[in-house]
């Protein structure tokens, strides 16, 4: 279920206010490391607003670093052009000679902007990959909690056993006269002491 998870308003803005702010941020180093002019605040502003719209509506899930590194590519090609288009202009016309040094400038300011697209990309894919990773951590662990909080709350109470006053019903009374039945009566009344002592009598006029 969380491998399909979306991101919601509030992560989706963070994220694309995070993707925005890197890659201007990377445009304006590599474009000043290249040689050309820093731009002004008003334009890195406005390029700003536009990755931002633009990567909020493709931070809807967890996206790949193939689509993190495509995306970063576009952009700085982008602000590039940008940023070129609204530099101000010269003071003063530069001599003929130094007329070829265009081309060396603007083979600069590719490597720069590849080389820094290429470490920044895979920074923020890994960055992707942590966040969306915490996230389904987080969701599982709310969600196994939610289950046994479930489970307590719609579990049937155990029935209280009823006190029994008296003998248990399970207990067999035994009937008296089924005792009886089973009991071994072979003894007798006693025998009379009469014959005993006349017994005794004889036995002694004898001696």
């Amino acid at each position: 279920m969380w491998d399909v998870m979306r991101a919601r308003l509030p992560l989706r803005l963070a994220r694309s206010a995070f993707f925005a702010i890197v890659c201007v941020t990377l445009a304006v180093g590599a474009h000043r490391l290249g040689g050309g002019s820093a731009p002004s605040f008003t334009t890195a502003l406005a390029a700003g607003a536009v990755v931002l719209a633009v990567a909020a509506g493709l931070a809807g899930r967890e996206r790949s670093a193939a689509t993190i590194s495509v995306l970063l590519v576009v952009a700085q090609v982008s602000l590039h052009e940008l940023f070129d288009r609204t530099a101000p202009a010269a003071a003063s016309a530069l001599p003929a000679v130094h007329a070829h040094g265009g081309l060396g400038v603007d083979l600069g300011m590719i490597i720069a902007h590849l080389t820094a697209t290429l470490i920044t990309g895979w920074w923020l894919a890994r960055g992707e990959v942590a966040l969306w990773s915490l996230l389904r951590r987080a969701g599982a662990r709310a969600t196994g909690s939610l289950r046994v909080l479930l489970a307590l709350l719609t579990r049937e109470p155990a029935p209280v056993p009823a006190r029994s006053f008296g003998f248990p019903s399970t207990v067999s009374r035994v009937r008296p006269g089924r005792v009886l039945l089973h009991a071994v009566t072979r003894r007798g009344p006693p025998r009379p002491a009469v014959p005993r002592l006349l017994a005794r009598a004889a036995g002694t006029s004898s001696v």
